[in-house]
């Protein structure tokens, strides 16, 4: 990646010059292009689509099978095992040790009636039935809940006519009656669903210019190409602008095809069926793009300044590799203690682009002070950046290798 000198026509446009050879050389590159357009852009939002598909389709067809499960002790209660058939359970014989049963995944929840259930009928006494399964099970979930529901329900039923039989009105026993007014909207519903989006972007700008900011740092130092680059009569600031633009420029078209393939597969996703709305078209694109185009510099300029520190391309690869985990904060942040959100937090780079994410998802909007904050906070954090960034490229200990 050498530099002749004679390559520079002039400072006016020294820096389209050094732009246009790292888009073209990098263009080249297989991991570079595999890394900004295939990996993260095409391939996660695909994996996460089929993912989703195939456990919303799995749950739907469970909740519409006919459930088996294990009863023990199903014959002192004929008549709410009946009823237990009748809202889609099928009752097979028990097992001996219906505890390991649900630990080992041999059955998602058992059912054991208690030996006195008739007695304790008969006398109008409570009754007792257990549900035996295990939480840390996350495909039992349904499962559990369909059978608590029949059996929540039933009893519910029994109570009621245990009080009409004694004269008394059924509501005697719930004189607090709860109306549940939920608030939440279809599409702000699905953004609790899909609350990985804002992160998964920022991964993706990250990893767009990844390579390519290592290579053109810690890379060109170790082939000791970036001396005789520097040996030109070009202000560094130049070539640095020029570097983070190509950087950015991958960035940007990472995003993009993220963007792009989001908006054609999110069409596959049968929200619906969940009662929730999706929509992440033109319009959500086009503000997640203008959220994230001053943490793209930011990004890049990061980048470019934790690889200027690294005297080869592998050990710059480990200290960016590093760096990946601070995009991944506020997320942390959010889903650990929720918090309302403020004004003044749109300044923070990161976790504003994740609020303002947010609320697009679910379908409030962001408005224009708020945009602005974001814009504003992250554009002045990519400035400093770019200004530390520059200062390091006047090192003459940059230039040289080893």
């Amino acid at each position: 990646m050498s530099t002749p000198a004679n390559v520079m026509p002039g400072r006016t446009r020294a820096f389209l010059t050094v732009f246009l050879k790292e888009v073209r050389e990098n263009l080249r590159d297989r991991r570079t292009l595999v890394s900004a357009f295939l990996t993260g852009p095409l391939l996660g939002p695909l994996i996460l689509v089929m993912m989703l598909n195939i456990t919303l389709n799995r749950e739907f067809d469970k909740a519409e099978r006919p459930l088996p499960v294990p009863v023990i002790g199903g014959q002192y209660a004929p008549n709410f095992v009946a009823t237990l058939k009748a809202g889609g359970i099928v009752p097979v014989p028990p097992i001996a040790n219906p505890e390991l049963a649900v630990r080992k995944q041999d059955a998602d929840v058992v059912l054991r009636i208690s030996p006195d259930y008739a007695s304790a009928w008969r006398k109008g006494e409570a009754v007792q039935v257990e549900l035996i399964y295990d939480s840390s099970q996350r495909d039992a979930k349904g499962s559990v809940e369909r059978v608590t529901q029949l059996v929540e329900t039933y009893a519910r039923q029994q109570g009621a006519m245990r009080l009409v039989a004694r004269g008394l009105s059924p509501s005697t026993a719930w004189p607090v009656a709860v109306a549940q007014r939920d608030q939440a909207t279809a599409q702000a519903r699905a953004a609790l669903m899909f609350s990985i989006l804002p992160y998964f972007f920022v991964l993706t700008v990250f990893m767009g210019g990844m390579y390519l900011a290592i290579d053109l740092t810690a890379g060109e130092r170790e082939r000791q190409s970036l001396e005789p680059l520097f040996a030109n009569p070009v202000p560094r600031w130049k070539i640095l602008a020029g570097k983070l633009a190509a950087i950015c420029t991958f960035s940007s078209a990472s995003l993009l095809v993220t963007l792009l393939a989001f908006a054609v597969v999110g069409r596959f996703i049968p929200t619906e069926k969940l009662g929730m709305e999706l929509d992440l078209g033109w319009r959500f694109g086009s503000h997640v793009l203008l959220l994230m185009l001053p943490l793209i510099v930011l990004l890049a300029t990061l980048q470019s300044m934790v690889a200027a520190f690294a005297k080869s391309y592998r050990e710059a690869q480990t200290y960016v590799s590093l760096l990946m985990f601070v995009p991944v904060i506020p997320s942390i942040l959010l889903s650990t203690m929720p918090i309302k959100a403020q004004n003044w937090m749109y300044t923070i780079p990161l976790l504003g682009q994740h609020l303002g994410i947010m609320q697009l998802l679910r379908g409030d909007g962001i408005d224009n002070g708020q945009l602005g904050l974001c814009l504003v906070g992250s554009l002045f954090a990519a400035l400093l950046g770019v200004l530390l960034t520059a200062r390091l490229y006047q090192s003459e200990r940059l230039a040289i290798s080893g």
